[in-house]
């Protein structure tokens, strides 16, 4: 498995365009410097008040597909 770290923020109400289905993906750059594309459906569980922010560690499996997503801090 491959494991890529990387930081995001993205307010309220700028999540209200992906929860809404306006926009169905989130575009990250890890700290490697790799554009990655995840679905925004995989972020909700970490929706605040302020929207989202913060580190997570994003880990894919042999085949490149979705395996977790942790928020580091």
């Amino acid at each position: 498995m491959k494991a890529y770290t990387f930081s995001i923020y993205i307010t309220y109400q700028n999540y209200l365009n992906y929860y809404n289905g306006a926009a169905s993906t989130v575009q990250v750059v890890t700290d490697e410097g790799l554009r990655l594309q995840l679905p925004a459906a995989r972020l909700r569980p970490f929706l605040s008040q302020i929207g989202i922010k913060g580190r997570f560690r994003l880990t894919v499996n042999s085949e490149n597909r979705f395996h977790s997503l942790e928020k580091l801090a």
